[in-house]
């Protein structure tokens, strides 16, 4: 069984942090979160992973290679411009054979891949299309189904009225070669927009499974903040690292240093140095090389790698990329996004970093 991941995507959401970083490898919880796709795609017997790239591809192949030190062959296509999700997964063709599943790059899911694939199969199907019921469908791809679970028609970002389906499309898929050949290369494609709908048309063999397994799309600040919650309060999987207390991880195994004032959950990368009479956490995660000053605080935060946070400063509900700099005594104000180096004074808000 084979792969294709959409990494293309400019993380443009996600900025001013993506400017730094490709979303893909953008830090969660002991790995990059591209890297929580490829270890489930390896728990459901997937050996070759092909990387479908546009933004910042060799900051992903210089991370994971060839793949073999993730238990995969890692292989990688590269789009000069983008190609959307289905001319980049056409853009990949040449690498694959049989039956491959396609994943969004920006989704984390608990969803049972191995059970997917075996529906896609006992239903003859050429297409099947993960789904998910929410509340509000209206900022979705709706899917609708017949009783047998057949896609009978996609409605884009439904108005009120417009369909009574409450079924997403969640951005995993088991396609078919003839799905794949009924792409056309070269041009941008839209899966969503027209690839499913053709295939629903001329075949009546896509079908959707709907589940209720944890499921989030981490390319907003928000979404990006509360898979961190969500794996800390274990609704997903472990963190990648070593339980050290009680809700306290450490990438490594080392612990907390003596004299830190520790609310769980926290998750502590290599090389943190916290002095004395900081506090930290509930909710913080501090990346490789982190320096935190004495009573300082941070909490419902995120601290990318080498942040440094002075004495007595404040960081609460926020997201610091690379290298930022808090000064001693400064406060970060809630929802603040901070880009690499940013520099935050006391007194100062950090100008256009705000989400």
């Amino acid at each position: 069984m084979q792969a294709v991941v959409l990494v293309g995507g400019e993380g443009t959401r996600l900025r001013p942090l993506t400017y730094a970083v490709p979303k893909p490898m953008a830090p969660l919880l002991g790995r990059p979160f591209i890297g929580w796709i490829i270890e489930r795609l390896r728990k459901a017997g997937v050996n070759d992973v092909i990387l479908s790239c546009c933004y910042l591809p060799e900051a992903i192949e210089a991370y994971f290679g060839n793949g073999r030190r993730f238990g995969v062959n890692l292989d990688y296509v590269f789009e000069e411009e983008p190609l959307g999700t289905a001319g980049a997964v056409k853009n990949a063709v040449h690498k694959v054979s049989g039956t491959i599943y396609v994943c969004n790059g920006d989704i984390l899911t608990g969803l049972d891949l191995v059970a997917l694939r075996e529906l896609h199969r006992r239903r003859n199907a050429i297409a099947t299309i993960h789904t998910r019921t929410v509340e509000d469908p209206s900022q979705f791809g709706v899917v609708e189904t017949d009783a047998d679970g057949r896609v009978l028609r996609f409605v884009e970002k439904p108005k009120p009225g417009e369909t009574n389906a409450r079924d997403i499309n969640a951005g995993t898929y088991v396609l078919e070669p003839d799905a794949l050949d009924a792409i056309p290369s070269g041009r941008k494609v839209s899966i969503e927009r027209e690839t499913f709908p053709h295939l629903i048309a001329a075949t009546q063999r896509v079908f959707a499974v709907s589940t209720n397994d944890y499921w989030i799309d981490v390319g907003r600040p928000a979404t990006y903040a509360q898979a961190h919650w969500d794996i800390l309060d274990g609704r997903f999987e472990k963190p990648a690292g070593h339980e050290v207390a009680q809700g306290v991880w450490t990438a490594d195994g080392a612990p907390v240093p003596q004299g830190v004032e520790v609310h769980p959950p926290v998750f502590l990368g290599t090389d943190v140095h916290i002095e004395p009479g900081a506090r930290v956490g509930p909710y913080a995660v501090l990346y490789k090389g982190c320096r935190i000053g004495a009573s300082a605080a941070i909490a419902s935060s995120i601290l990318w790698q080498h942040c440094v946070v002075g004495r007595g400063a404040t960081v609460r509900d926020g997201i610091l990329g690379l290298e930022v700099v808090v000064e001693p005594e400064a406060t970060v104000e809630p929802n603040t996004v901070a880009g690499r180096g940013a520099r935050i004074r006391a007194g100062v808000s950090p100008s256009g970093q705000k989400a």
